[in-house]
């Protein structure tokens, strides 16, 4: 498959991330984690909504003044459709060589009713007008049509239109809830590009909640119906479940580049000390089993898994630790290992056993790993110490 024009990954950690049930930011915090993203390459980073809190704006200004550069980032600031909160977010992001404005409009009959009390053509108005106030700021404006997935198609694609003719560079897709399933999502993002005039001359934006654990699997649906901006955040935190996990995403469109077709030019060997550095600093520790910057992501336990590590490490690892940012895989040894694993261990210890007296030792190995939750370094060590001082 030929290389498809690039992924913009817009970095939402800053913003949607820190709406993490009891997650907070301070200024000098986000400026921490926005310059390990510079580290990554992230093209764009979505550095909060200034018209939240006085901690929230400084912290949006201090990214744009310090990280904004000509060869830097688009730095981005949310607002809702009100002007009110577009003047707020361009006073904190104006700094920045590249600013861009995001404004926030929900387009859901559900959201309209009982939210905003307002009517469709209302909301029609009220969109365009936003955005072309956010245009005379400006030139980078991108507008996020809130719980899209829940919307009127119909209605969906005349309110984009009148984005777009108002200014809008960049078409958001929230799917807020996290209610939409991949094959639908990517309907969505196809009916935009077929439906909405001069949609193709714009750039589709992905934005996927994880209520039902469908984050990334609704984003690469979307890349693949022709969505060119994929919104993600640093472990996947953010509202409620989260959002669609960046880790997941970039490393899903590296390790299958010949099915995606995309080149990603994301520096990818700084995932892990991104991933600990925004679990440390939100207070949320990452789950020993999430995919690629979990605990267990490379390290292997079961016997048959180990010989397979020994002999080849492609035979049960799709990515090389080293891609993300880790030395090596590791060979964890418990109940289900094999002897494999436990002569690899013990030569790596620095023992050398004769055969007789590693059957020993793996016989004794194997009884108390059935009695034992974890076995550490000191328990192989007194194994071979043992059977080593037996009379012969």
């Amino acid at each position: 498959m030929a290389n498809l024009s690039p992924i913009l990954f817009n970095d939402i950690t800053l913003r949607d991330g820190e709406q993490a049930a009891g997650v907070n930011f301070f200024p000098e915090e986000k400026l921490k984690i926005a310059e390990q993203l510079v580290k990554m390459n992230l093209p764009i980073i979505e550095a909060g909504f200034p018209i939240a809190s006085d901690s929230d704006f400084k912290g949006v200004n201090l990214i744009a003044s310090e990280l904004g550069t000509k060869d830097g980032p688009i730095i981005c600031a949310m607002a809702r459709a009100d002007k009110k909160d577009i003047q707020c977010a361009w006073e904190a992001v104006s700094p920045a060589a590249k600013p861009r404005i995001q404004v926030v409009l929900a387009t859901s009959d559900l959201h309209m009713k009982h939210k905003l009390k307002k009517t469709r053509p209302e909301i029609l108005e009220l969109a365009y007008k936003m955005v072309e106030y956010a245009k005379q700021l400006t030139d980078d404006v991108e507008f996020a049509a809130e719980d899209s997935t829940r919307s009127d198609p119909q209605f969906l694609h005349d309110v984009f239109t009148a984005c777009i003719e108002a200014g809008a560079k960049t078409l958001e897709i929230p799917d807020t809830v996290g209610y939409s399933t991949p094959d639908e999502y990517a309907s969505i993002v196809k009916g935009i590009l077929e439906n909405v005039p001069g949609a193709r001359d714009v750039v589709i934006a992905t934005h996927c909640h994880n209520d039902l654990g469908l984050a990334t699997a609704n984003t690469l649906a979307g890349i693949m119906a022709g969505a060119r901006q994929v919104e993600t955040t640093i472990n996947g935190i953010g509202e409620r479940v989260g959002n669609a996990s960046f880790e997941e995403v970039v490393m899903a469109l590296k390790t299958r580049q010949t099915y995606y077709g995309f080149q990603i030019d994301i520096n990818t060997a700084e995932i892990m000390n991104t991933s600990r550095m925004v679990s440390e600093l939100a207070n949320m520790i990452v789950a020993p089993n999430k995919a690629i910057v979990g605990r267990n992501a490379f390290l292997h336990e079961s016997g048959i898994h180990q010989h397979g590590m020994i002999c080849n490490s492609q035979t049960y690892q799709i990515i090389e630790p080293e891609t993300i940012g880790l030395k090596q895989y590791s060979l964890i040894l418990g109940k289900l290992s094999g002897s494999h694993a436990l002569k690899s261990k013990i030569e790596e210890l620095g023992f050398k056993l004769k055969e007789d007296s590693f059957e020993a030792v793996y016989q004794e190995y194997k009884d108390l790993a059935g009695k034992k939750k974890f076995i550490v370094e000191d328990d192989i060590v007194n194994l071979v110490n043992k059977i080593s001082s037996l009379p012969v």
